[in-house]
């Protein structure tokens, strides 16, 4: 995208506060519009007072400067006051659209994106669009109506001194033009190595007890040290370019001073020019180096606005999560049928399922097994549409849930992970979570009930109002899982998948949520994926899996009997339990 494609759409996020923005501009004209006035006062004040000693103008100078001031700070604060109103509502405008985009997008970006950098282009590299949006308008409006008025008044002066500056022009702008190329590359440079310095502290904090007992901290201080460096190497590049700009332009409008001051001095000696005349208009040429310079610096707040706006607009631009069904479900039977599925993650890999073929019934559950990568959370993770089938169907009640809308999909599938997810808010909160947010306390004390977790609820001080930390970090492991299985209880969905839900769980807890569970499967289609396979003695069907096909199938006598690879890895298990809870002698 141009620079010009970039500006003109980002401007289109400011038309909605275009009223706000138009007091701003008048405000900046009439600001601008001023600065002419001094240069203009000096004159008749040399002249006048200095000179002729008119005593009207004597006191009437002195009561116009103070007019005058007092008008420029009335309009540079409605300026300020409004502009920066404009340019807080737009970064607020683009976050929220930003992370409107980032919950709906497919889970496949999450598994490339890296969580540091778009933490940072949403919390500080969109900042930078207000450099591009509204102050460059600022700039431009405020210095080159500033230096209109200030050259005409110029021009009036002595026209031909005028022209002298005026041959500065060109060569200005051919020192912006060239600068603003490597201006916009170092500042989308800069911006993406703050993406890996927030990542390299997100994964570190994150990580701090692994980092801690494996001893990883001269290794994370080096990949902080290097992404640091990094970010202040390209913030050096930038300086660099920034910094040669300005003092080049400085120096054209230095030579352009200096001639004006010679051929002025030699103007003044066969009296073509008066010393007020010649002071108001050094003054004036004086004046017109600041906004020149303002200018000129333009290019580096556009530039580096430009790339923070490239990587907002590239977010904005992916595609959410594909959703072209069109058919509303109420409450599903619950009759899930895989038909020839595969899935492949990308091109070049192996497939993670192959022509897997398998009907559920409603109410069936049906527990998959198998060695690690074997297939079985891919497997689930269809079903919601996390990820999509390469090839092969998936049909819910006989309908191609490819047909089906995708909120209405999802709200009949309940899903508790082995990785739990909670929120920093309270417990009641985490049960309530989302479209049952507004569930009553007598239904969150059910589903808490249920799930065994009201006998640690009840021990706590603030009960189902204790906040529970940063993902739950205050919660013991078998504690959070019983919450997120509380959650799962209280949607009351129709299918439920289960992954290793009980993984986190000691014995005893596992006995009461395992209760819970068996009762929570009664009538609902359920998929459970469990590596200690004694939670899974009484799944109606056993489905052993390995490089994603199936390999066996049964319940769970049926394949003891069958003396295969379920047989096997039953007594794999059974035997390192006996291991590791060796029977007392005396018992």
């Amino acid at each position: 995208m141009s620079s010009k494609q970039l500006y003109l759409r980002l401007l289109r996020y400011i038309l909605p506060y275009w009223r706000i923005f138009a007091i701003s501009v008048l405000s900046t004209i009439a600001v601008a519009a001023t600065e002419p006035a001094l240069p203009a006062l000096l004159k008749p004040m040399l002249d006048g007072s200095f000179v002729s000693r008119d005593q009207t103008l004597i006191k009437l100078v002195p009561l116009l400067l103070i007019g005058l001031f007092l008008l420029r700070g009335v309009f540079t604060f409605i300026s300020n006051y409004t502009i920066n109103w404009v340019s807080t509502r737009l970064v607020m405008d683009l976050r929220n659209l930003m992370f409107q985009k980032l919950i709906t997008l497919p889970t496949p970006y999450y598994d490339n994106a890296s969580s540091g950098a778009v933490i940072a282009n949403v919390a500080f590299n969109v900042n930078q669009v207000t450099s591009a949006g509204t102050n460059v308008i600022t700039v431009l409006v405020r210095d080159s109506f500033t230096i209109l008025g200030l050259l005409g008044w110029m021009l009036y002066l002595n026209w031909k001194l005028t022209l002298i500056a005026l041959v500065m022009g060109p060569l200005i702008a051919l020192i912006v033009t060239l600068f603003s190329g490597r201006l916009r590359e170092m500042s989308r440079s800069l911006q993406n190595s703050m993406g890996d310095i927030t990542h390299v502290l997100d994964e570190t904090l994150d990580g701090h007890k692994v980092v801690k007992i494996f001893g990883g901290q001269d290794y994370e201080r080096q990949r902080f040290h290097e992404a640091n460096n990094s970010n202040r190497l390209f913030s050096m590049k930038y300086t660099i370019a920034a910094s040669a700009n300005v003092p080049m332009v400085q120096l054209l409008a230095a030579i352009a001073l200096a001639l004006i001051v010679y051929i002025a001095t030699l103007q003044s000696s066969t009296n073509q020019t008066t010393v007020g005349g010649f002071v108001s208009f050094i003054t004036a040429m004086l004046m017109l180096l600041a906004p020149i310079k303002r200018l000129t610096g333009i290019s580096e707040s556009l530039q580096k606005g430009l790339a923070a706006a490239e990587i907002v607009f590239d977010l904005l631009d992916r595609d959410s999560e594909p959703d072209n069904g069109t058919l509303e479900i109420a409450r599903a039977k619950g009759a899930l049928e895989f038909r020839n599925v595969g899935l492949r993650y990308e091109e070049n890999t192996a497939s993670a399922l192959k022509d897997f073929s398998l009907k559920i019934e409603p109410g069936e559950t049906v527990a998959l097994v198998g060695q690690s990568g074997s297939g079985k959370t891919s497997l689930v993770n269809l079903v919601p549409r996390f990820y999509h089938p390469s090839s092969g169907q998936i049909l819910l009640d006989g309908c191609d849930i490819e047909t089906i809308r995708l909120t209405s999909l999802r709200d009949n599938i309940a899903f508790v992970s082995q990785d739990v997810v909670l929120f920093n808010d309270t417990i009641a909160a985490n049960i309530a979570y989302g479209r049952k947010v507004k569930a009553g306390e007598d239904e969150i004390i059910a589903a808490a009930e249920a799930a065994h977790a009201m006998e640690f609820i009840r021990e706590m001080p603030q009960g189902l109002q204790t906040l529970v930390g940063e993902n739950g970090v205050k919660l013991s492991g078998g504690q959070r899982q019983r919450i997120a299985i509380a959650r799962a209880i209280l949607k009351n969905a129709p299918i439920l998948i289960l992954d290793e839900a009980t993984s986190a769980l000691d014995t005893q807890s596992e006995r009461h949520v395992q209760a819970a569970l068996e009762n929570l499967m009664q009538n609902r289609t359920t998929i459970v994926i469990a590596h200690r396979l004694s939670t899974i003695e009484k799944a109606n069907r056993i489905i052993v899996m390995r490089k994603g096909e199936i390999v066996e199938m049964g319940t769970h006598r049926e394949l003891l009997e069958q003396d295969g690879v379920y047989a096997n890895l039953y007594r794999i298990q059974f035997t390192a339990a006996e291991a590791a809870c060796p029977h007392n002698p005396a018992e």
